[in-house]
């Protein structure tokens, strides 16, 4: 808790919500000052994330027992089944993509969520060990990775309107849609509005809860740095306080990351399902 004793509560808190930035970066604040600087810790770990899932299913496939089926082996046929019951539930119509999509989103997303489970000094103290100043381990808690795959589902979503619909198809739903034909330029206003909130419901809903979880671990954390000030009695209440505080937010938090990723598979699902239909 150094950084929370020499340099303040702010300057503990900005420290751990600062990624470690190459390329265009301030030189002081250390924020990406353009478009051409890198998070490389986001990207670390949301590669790792990946390759670990990736890593996973290759292990779990050389393994696969029908009659003796592992744990692990159960554990993943739930997942697989929940998901695909999801997708049955809830898209229109059948495409490949879709369930392995929304599998692959509701795995990656959890486990990005779930490294705010780690201690939040842990990891950057061991970092600074080795020369590294600014971690951040949460993905989701960097605005660029959740914009990103918010944009990459939109994407999808304006290619499969244009392959269902049609480019005719597409312009009828903006010059047509909601209020009929007498409000064209109403519709366009309101159509354009619908559309642009899908990209942004996904990547600002993700964004703000993780960003929000991993501020109250910060603040629980700073409790602890009441240790180095206090004696006695005074050093057992607030360790006790931020033990009970800190297992009351993981406990709730869990609940958080996983409701999170099941929220954005089920809305790409759902966004991608309307995309799917002819009529809007």
């Amino acid at each position: 808790m150094s950084e929370a004793s020499g340099g303040g509560t702010v300057a503990y808190i900005q420290h751990h919500l600062t990624n470690l930035c190459v390329g265009d970066c301030d030189p002081i604040t250390h924020k990406a000052a353009s478009f051409w600087a890198l998070h490389v810790d986001t990207l670390f770990f949301s590669y790792a994330l990946a390759g670990l899932i990736i890593f996973c299913g290759w292990r779990l496939g050389q393994s696969l027992q029908a009659d003796t089926p592992s744990g692990f082996q159960n554990v993943v046929e739930s997942i697989v089944e929940f998901v695909s019951g999801q997708v049955r539930d809830t898209f229109p119509g059948h495409n490949p993509l879709i369930a392995p999509l929304a599998l692959t989103i509701f795995l990656w997303v959890w486990l990005m969520n779930f490294m705010d489970m780690i201690p939040v000094d842990l990891l950057p103290v061991l970092a600074s060990w080795i020369g590294i100043d600014y971690l951040k381990v949460v993905p989701t808690t960097d605005l660029s990775t959740t914009m990103a795959m918010s944009l990459t589902v939109f994407a999808l979503i304006v290619y499969y309107n244009f392959k269902v619909k049609g480019a005719v198809g597409y312009l009828k739903m903006f010059l047509f849609h909601p209020f009929g034909k007498y409000l064209v330029p109403v519709n366009i206003i309101m159509t354009l509005i619908e559309e642009l909130a899908k990209p942004l419901s996904l990547g600002l809903r993700l964004f703000g809860n993780l960003f929000a979880g991993e501020l109250v671990f910060l603040l629980i954390a700073l409790i602890g740095g009441t240790l180095f000030f206090g004696a006695g009695l005074s050093a057992i209440f607030w360790g006790g306080l931020q033990v009970a505080l800190d297992l009351a937010w993981l406990i709730f938090h869990l609940l958080v990351i996983t409701l999170q990723a099941f929220i954005f598979m089920v809305l790409t699902i759902v966004y991608l399902g309307m995309a799917h239909v002819e009529d809007h």
